[in-house]
């Protein structure tokens, strides 16, 4: 790879033809400052740039050197493209087809990668017929080691360093990622597309197998408890990461001895696991998205509830193969799958997958036992051993519960103002792309790209590299519906803001004033939870989490207008709000139900309600701001599950997440309440069972469950508000 020099762009006729075609309006931002030179013969007709239909922030250019055509974007590599046939190119994994109008003239491309999962067919329209050089890449070396750590296991690692830098004189900080999802592709193109800033300034990039992964050595074990230190053969994430720094410092020339660590999801795990019990060289670490309490609220169950079909596939993508294979459906609805299978011990049976560690443990200890308490990253934050930037998006689809959980642990410690959280428009690591769009969902501006501008890669340069330009001072919240990023002292933010109630009234209404009049033995709502049909959490088929055509990762902002009609749920509305209303912080829903049965859910979604005559796509969308679910059974205790009195009203309280949302004029504010949400979360049978895992068909009942918004029980949603 080569470093990208400047000098003139150099124009033919051709070229000076084209622009004029276009028109003298169309947008010529692109820089400009790298050569570019244009060959006046057919493969002219391609040159310009070329923007994506659904990230019009993401551009391509296409241009011509000497007889080779070339395509490269800001965080993709230069690639010369080889001529297939008519308008159709290819070149290192990478095919092209040029679109023409009905003139005849080349109007966009169509494009698409392979390797593993694809990146699917990304169309692009031409808006400029000015071809030039985009990416600023660093060219960076690779090498690959072998690191011993305390017990003896070799932990394998891809280093990337600027090119020259080993001699030069260069010292510069780590900036390491331990994953359990494979590091081979690693590569300077790589590190330039991922983190185009951090990659231009300049880093030592560390990419770890992490132990029984990939290229490493020993036994993996799913998110590994933290233990004693008192042998060497007493290790963990934390260890490993220790000891892989010490060599690291040792072995490797020109480095500053300063470490930063960062991950998304299990790398964010890992990345936490960098800030406990530190390495003294560690000097930030980033936790985006972390895996922290996966029984709590994150990966695997939700207070309680098991997430079914998550379980089932990520299970098998890391514990049944040293590599991260995708599970795959084979085109069958997982809505079906699982309905026949009854329960997880059946689907699980049909999988062969009861012998893999945690699929005995989901069958054996669905409650919260030492084993998951064990495995709870949050009771470690004790102190702030590392400034600590912690990242999450609102619609995060795997972790949105860990960002929250390790800030809120950490924040009472943070004497030296230390911890820091980025709330954004995301779902599950969300922040990389560049990321205008979620779905159908419009922020307004490249939000991916301005977190990683403005705030990670300056964290990383002041605490690395001693360098100015970090100006967070504790969160910074990007509010949707209004879509503008708050800054705020602390998270859930308390000056300017008030606590407020919305309360679920008779007749399916929501109120600010608390309920008076309602008379105490009657329901606000009823509705029959039936688990022989369940709702479904998003549109059918339902594909595997990760299989092809999937909408897993954006299933969270789906219009909710496809379930909002059954039946077997309650909804509660405002009427068209009158003015705006916002609301933000810690999110919960205090609900006062019962049921005729002696087990059931709860899930609760708080939806932004548009109007119908709203802009395409959105008119009439229901979108959901904050949603979670409570298994009853746990109501008294995690820890030791017991029946429901049936018809016996009981309040459950329980957190929803933060939100930073305004609900704008014209609006309506809308909450729903149901008792399924399949195959995602696995079904109550609503008749109690010591082992709903295995729970027996003969146990699931449809049962009738009373929502109540009464004096004497008034279940209502607990937010801040503006003051």
């Amino acid at each position: 790879m080569t470093i990208r020099g400047g000098c003139a762009v150099v124009l033919s006729a051709w070229l000076v033809a084209s622009v004029t075609a276009y028109g003298a309006q169309e947008n010529q931002t692109a820089e400009q400052s790298h050569t570019t030179t244009v060959s006046t013969g057919k493969l002219g007709d391609y040159i310009g740039q070329y923007r994506e239909t659904d990230e019009p922030d993401v551009v391509r250019s296409v241009y011509v050197e000497g007889n080779k055509l070339f395509i490269e974007g800001k965080r993709s590599p230069r690639v010369e493209l080889q001529e297939e046939s008519m308008d159709h190119f290819a070149g290192h994994g990478l095919k092209v087809v040029f679109v023409r109008n009905a003139a005849g003239r080349v109007s966009g491309l169509r494009s698409s990668s392979g390797g593993r999962g694809g990146d699917g067919e990304v169309s692009e329209e031409r808006f400029s017929g000015v071809g030039v050089r985009l990416n600023h890449f660093r060219d960076y070396t690779r090498s690959e080691l072998m690191i011993p750590v305390r017990d003896g296991v070799k932990l394998h690692v891809v280093i990337l360093r600027p090119a020259g830098s080993e001699t030069s004189g260069e010292a510069l900080p780590f900036l390491m990622q331990r994953t359990p999802y494979g590091v081979d592709g690693a590569s300077s193109a790589s590190v330039n597309g991922s983190k185009p800033e951090l990659a231009t300034s300049g880093y030592i990039f560390v990419y770890a197998d992490i132990r029984g992964r990939y290229g490493s050595e020993g036994k993996f074990v799913m998110n590994r408890a933290i233990v004693a230190h008192t042998t060497k053969d007493d290790v963990d994430e934390t260890t490993d990461t220790r000891d892989t720094i010490d060599w690291l410092l040792k072995n490797v020339p020109n480095n500053s001895g300063k470490v930063g660590v960062l991950g998304v999801s299990y790398p964010g795990f890992l990345a936490m696991s960098a800030g406990i019990d530190a390495h003294p060289a560690v000097k930030a670490i980033s936790p985006q998205a972390p895996m922290t309490n996966v029984w709590m609220g994150d990966d695997f169950f939700h207070n309680g509830a098991f997430r079914e079909t998550y379980g089932f596939d990520y299970v098998q993508q890391l514990e049944a193969q040293k590599t991260d294979a995708r599970v795959q459906s084979n085109k069958e609805d997982m809505f079906d799958f699982f309905l026949k299978h009854v329960n997880f011990a059946g689907a699980a049976d049909a999988a062969k997958m009861e012998d893999l560690p945690t699929a005995k443990i989901f069958l054996t200890q669905p409650e919260y036992s030492k084993f998951w308490q064990d495995m709870a990253v949050e009771k470690h934050l004790t102190q702030v051993e590392v400034p600590t930037l912690e990242v999450g998006g609102w619609w995060d689809q795997e972790d949105m519960w860990g960002t929250q959980a390790e800030y809120a642990a950490l924040k009472p410690h943070d004497k030296d103002n230390e911890v820091f959280m980025v709330l954004g428009p995301w779902n599950h690591g969300g922040w990389g792309p560049t990321t205008r769009h979620l779905g159908a969902l419009d922020f307004g501006a490249a939000t991916g790209d301005e977190y990683r501008k403005t705030i990670e890669a300056p964290f990383f340069e002041k605490y690395l590299k001693g360098l100015p330009g970090f100006d967070l001072q504790g969160v910074a919240s990007f509010r949707t519906g209004t879509n503008q990023w708050e800054r705020y002292e602390v998270w859930p933010p308390k000056i300017g803001f008030k606590d407020e109630k919305l309360f679920l009234t008779a007749g399916g209404g929501l109120s600010t004033a608390a309920p008076t009049a309602s008379v105490d033995g009657k329901a606000a709502e009823v509705y029959k939870a039936d688990p022989a049909n369940p709702v479904p959490y998003r549109n059918r088929p339902i594909q595997s989490t990760y299989g092809d055509g999937s909408k897993w990762r954006t299933w969270l902002v789906e219009d909710q207008r496809f379930v909002s009609g059954r039946k077997d749920l309650a909804n509660f509305s405002t009427a068209v709000l009158e003015k705006d209303v916002t609301v933000t912080g810690d999110v919960v829903a205090d609900l006062f139900a019962a049921t005729t049965g002696t087990d059931g859910d709860f899930v609760v979604k708080l939806i932004d309600v548009y109007p119908d005559d709203a802009p395409a796509p959105m008119a009439g969308y229901q979108l959901m701001i904050v949603d979670e679910i409570f298994r009853g059974r746990y109501v008294q205790s995690f820890e030791k599950p017991e029946a429901l009195a049936p018809g016996k009203v009981t309040e459950y309280k329980w957190s929803l997440h933060g939100a930073d949302h305004t609900f704008l004029k014209g609006h309506k504010i809308m909450v729903e309440v149901q008792s399924t949400w399949f195959p995602l979360y696995d079904r109550n049978p609503q008749t109690f069972v010591p082992n709903i895992m295995t729970a027996p068909a003969g146990s699931y009942k449809g049962q009738t469950v009373s929502i109540y918004g009464s004096e004497k029980y008034p279940s209502h949603l607990e937010f801040e508000v503006p003051e």
